[in-house]
């Protein structure tokens, strides 16, 4: 008897001090270890020593309507993220590693079925009240039954939470094949407060201004038009060492403006402060002015090592007319970057030819061995070209006649039943005709040498521009031909894909499947590569992954640069050491003897 009770005694002390005492960790790592050890004193792209202070705006392209987290429709206006922090916070030299933030410390088996985060008695909501662990149960639930569709999927597999001891919640996942859930769990999910979410609905658009957590509070707002920023000057994290040196400015202003053009001259006059161009001929032709000539706006290019993503023409194969990836394939051989890149953009930029271009996740060659035991079994259904030719988008002699190009495209087009009748391309007594949906005036050059050329083919391609609300709304809802767009990829490519790519929520509204991607092999992939356990494994899914994008021909790949080019205006200091990741605006700061000699 006493024998048994000392079993027993032993075994509840073994699972109690196992619980008591679990290894507790401050980062955690997709791969392999977190960088910085635990006593670290700061990151290394931040200058520790920033001084705080001073004002920063931005010049924005098109309006916003919405301030609500959780609602996916309307615009949200930017820096929203700057107003709710993370459990966790991702830095910007590691491909993918979170530390600690609202949860100070996590706890994570070897087989990442649960994660447990231990609260920071520190957080706080802007109002002083504690963030708490209901708090971040009350932000899982209700992005998972009122998020965007990749947010209820993705916090959907969290099945089950538990309170551990004084300050710790533990999140159980469906299974363990996910294994870059805890850490999207923890970077990705806001924290919001229960208290004043839980009295409105959450699920529609709002312009009051929301109670947060983070570096910066709303302070006003105009519609539309202007929201300033104000930083929290007593915010809870600002000694934390994943936050030294960085959220420096004293205020963060956000200017919109409806026209592209005018939003490039209020730089000029110095409206605002900072601005990327992302347009390579004008950063060669239209930022000659005499702020530059005399010192007062600094232009700087700086190259970055992050993956380019896809930026390109979108085929919406929902679409009956686009249903096809043979008819989609011939319309990429009247698509003449060669002639594009030299007369628009001064050959400043480099041809995409992958979904993951600029890093080692792209796809070269032929299939490895490896990535023909991910695809061998569905080669009845991938198109041959996956196993016999490498993949590159149809190239032009620059010419701006691609006549042997269009020959090509005619071909295709006759074999799957399109002939030109009196100028026209027709098929069954429909004319080819669709629609590109353009918001910003810089793509309609693009679109108007793109229409030029199909129409050689006998195809109507009608451009149209709308306004940023009417884009955002048609988006939401696939209700669109063709647009101009792009997906932003990381080093560590993992749940994101599922709303680019994913079957399920591109059937839903707000989802980025924009191209109507309905492949199972597609899916098989994903759920592959976000169970990857080790680099190589992630890699050869992505590769495999992009192989099978490519060759559906669901876009029409543009063009990509490895350079950042900003322009400012001399007011700013910035650390020496840029990371992996590119510029970190946020570890800048303002420097007040430059202010004054600008007049500012």
């Amino acid at each position: 008897m006493n024998l048994k009770f000392f079993l027993i005694v032993s075994i509840f002390l073994t699972f109690y001090t196992s619980a008591l005492f679990a290894e507790k960790t401050h980062g955690i790592a997709m791969h392999g270890k977190p960088k910085y050890e635990k006593d670290f004193t700061h990151l290394n792209y931040v200058n520790p020593n920033a001084p705080k202070g001073g004002i920063v705006r931005f010049g924005v392209y098109g309006t916003f309507d919405n301030l609500n987290r959780v609602a996916f429709k309307g615009s949200k206006a930017a820096g929203l993220g700057y107003i709710n922090d993370t459990l966790m916070r991702r830095v910007w030299d590691e491909a993918f590693t979170l530390y600690g933030l609202i949860a100070e410390y996590a706890d994570m088996p070897e087989d990442r079925s649960s994660i447990t985060f231990y609260i920071n008695p520190k957080a706080k909501f802007h109002d002083g009240s504690s963030i708490t662990r209901e708090d971040v149960l009350f932000s899982l639930e209700t992005f998972q039954t009122k998020g965007t569709p990749n947010q209820k999927k993705t916090y959907g597999k969290v099945t089950s939470t538990e309170m551990v001891g004084l300050n710790g919640i533990k999140m159980n996942f469906i299974s363990n094949d996910d294994k870059e859930l805890p850490l999207i769990v923890a970077g990705f999910l806001p924290i919001i407060s229960k208290k004043y979410y839980s009295k409105i609905d959450v699920t529609k658009t709002f312009l009051d201004i929301p109670l947060g957590s983070g570096p910066y509070r709303i302070e006003s707002l105009e519609p539309g038009r202007q929201i300033k920023y104000q930083r929290v000057k007593n915010y809870w994290a600002k000694d934390l060492l994943i936050h030294k040196g960085q959220y420096n400015f004293d205020q963060i202003i956000y200017d919109y403006y409806k026209d592209s053009n005018v939003l490039v001259e209020a730089f000029k006059v110095g409206e605002y402060d900072y601005r990327r161009e992302y347009n390579a001929k004008k950063w060669f032709t239209e930022y000659n002015f005499n702020a530059v000539s005399n010192g007062d706006v600094i232009l700087n290019e700086m190259k970055n090592d992050r993956p380019s993503g896809m930026n390109a023409l979108i085929f919406n194969s929902r679409k009956d007319i686009f249903s096809n990836p043979r008819v989609r394939y011939a319309l990429s051989f009247a698509y003449d970057h060669e002639w594009i890149n030299k007369v628009l953009y001064n050959n400043a930029y480099v041809r995409t030819d992958s979904y993951f271009d600029n890093s080692p996740l792209a796809s070269t060659g032929l299939p490895s061995e490896q990535e023909l035991q991910l695809l061998d079994p569905f080669k009845d259904e991938l198109p041959t070209e996956i196993f016999t030719t490498t993949y590159a988008p149809p190239k032009t002699d620059g010419s701006g006649n691609p006549r042997d190009n269009l020959r090509i495209a005619k071909k295709i087009l006759e074999e799957e039943g399109w002939f030109v009748i009196d100028g026209k391309l027709m098929k069954d007594g429909k004319h080819f005709e669709f629609e590109f949906l353009i918001l910003s005036p810089s793509v309609e050059r693009i679109a108007l040498a793109f229409q030029k050329t199909l129409e050689i083919l006998g195809i109507t391609m009608n451009v149209r521009t709308i306004d940023s609300s009417q884009y955002q709304a048609r988006l939401l809802n696939y209700d669109f031909d063709m647009i101009k767009a792009s997906w932003n990829v990381s080093l560590s490519p993992g749940n994101e894909q599922q709303f680019y790519y994913g079957s399920e929520v591109g059937k839903k509204e707000g989802s980025r499947n924009y191209a109507g991607v309905d492949s199972e092999v597609v899916d098989f992939l994903i759920e592959k590569l976000v169970g990857a356990k080790t680099r190589e494994e992630l890699t050869t899914a992505i590769h495999a992954l992009d192989r099978v994008l490519l060759w559906n021909h669901y876009v029409i790949p543009l063009y990509h640069s490895n350079t950042d080019r900003i322009a400012y205006w001399n007011m700013f200091e910035f650390p020496e050491t840029i990371p992996l990741y590119g510029i970190v605006i946020e570890s800048w700061w303002v420097d007040q003897e430059k202010v004054k000699k600008l007049n500012r």
